[in-house]
């Protein structure tokens, strides 16, 4: 109780702290985000002020005790992107590294642990899921709002479920909730900042160990990432879209479904974010809700809400291409 009250505090300022210092100093920093053709802004905009959530996450794992393999990787990660804020890294050089750390945390903390041959397909997919979160929640964050929040549900959502059985990791989990929320008002409804890569890979490498390091059985697993569906949903049927269009995944787009809300149907951003936060509270409060019959039954009800989100995009995309 009293790291909480001293660690949940102190979260939430790092995570407006570091907005706000790149809202003033960032321009100075080259910490600068300029419209192209991926973008849902208009004009140069501060970034990188996702490092008070880096910030955030470090320190409270390191004071709970968290295991230096873990979180000095990911520390090492959001370095590495807070540098591509400033100066682009070609972005194989950027995946490569990647996938270095992503390796190195799951095989000193023995997520990927096995025996034998067995193993190695366990660690083999335990990096690819973690990297490949880190760059979908990078893809993802396009618009106002729209990472903290789900940055604060989903993490809140694992807090929930396993800080009575893991404290260190649900309370780990608590701050960074707590500093996506220290971070939001900087970002939402008008932008003074945006997260940038230091603070958008952090989370989604952090939420894809945690979910590693939290989980105990494929339920939980299941359980546990699926509190993130809205943004697995949705870049996963955008790289189908553009696969079967011949599309390059590597260059530039708009074709994301919060994308195409917010510019072709000119909803404001504010709302479509809420609208993710929304959907993803639904579908991790239905899993939990079902999580008691067991794996097939979670995965019934993803596999619905995995359906119903194909049906809407598909609806979406005849309207506005």
């Amino acid at each position: 109780m009293g790291q909480a009250m001293f660690l949940g505090p102190l979260a939430f300022a790092l995570g407006a702290l570091g907005a706000f210092w790149a809202s003033r100093w960032g321009w100075r920093l080259g910490l600068v985000d300029r419209p192209s053709a991926r973008s849902s802004h208009s004009r140069p905009t501060p970034k990188g002020g996702g490092i008070g959530i880096a910030a955030a996450f470090l320190l409270s794992a390191a004071w709970l005790g968290l295991p230096a393999p873990f979180w000095l990787p990911l520390g090492l990660l959001a370095g590495l992107s807070f540098r591509n804020d400033q100066v682009e890294i070609p972005p194989k050089l950027r995946l490569s590294a990647q996938f270095v750390l992503a390796g190195i945390m799951v095989v000193a903390t023995g997520l990927g642990r096995g025996e034998g041959v067995p193993g190695i397909p366990i660690l083999l997919l335990s990096i690819v899921f973690i990297v490949g979160t880190a760059n979908f929640y990078n893809f993802m964050d396009g618009i106002n709002g729209i990472a903290a929040i789900s940055g604060a549900i989903g993490f809140g959502f694992l807090a929930a479920v396993v800080g009575g059985s893991q404290p260190a990791i649900g309370l780990l989990s608590a701050c960074i909730a707590l500093a996506c929320l220290g971070f939001l008002p900087f970002n939402l409804p008008r932008a003074r900042v945006f997260m940038g890569d230091v603070g958008s890979i952090l989370l989604g490498s952090a939420f894809a160990g945690l979910v590693f390091l939290a989980s105990r059985s494929l339920l939980d697993f299941i359980c546990l990432g699926s509190f993130l569906f809205p943004f697995y949903a949705d870049e996963l049927t955008t790289m189908t879209v553009r696969l079967r269009c011949g599309e390059s995944l590597t260059q530039p787009h708009r074709r994301h479904i919060y994308q195409l809300l917010a510019n072709e149907r000119k909803i404001a951003h504010w709302r479509v974010s809420l609208a993710y936060g929304l959907l993803q509270l639904l579908v991790g409060g239905s899993v939990l809700a079902s999580r008691s019959h067991g794996p097939a039954a979670v995965a019934a009800v993803l596999a619905g809400w995995f359906g119903l989100f194909i049906a809407a995009s598909v609806f979406i995309r005849r309207k506005v291409m």
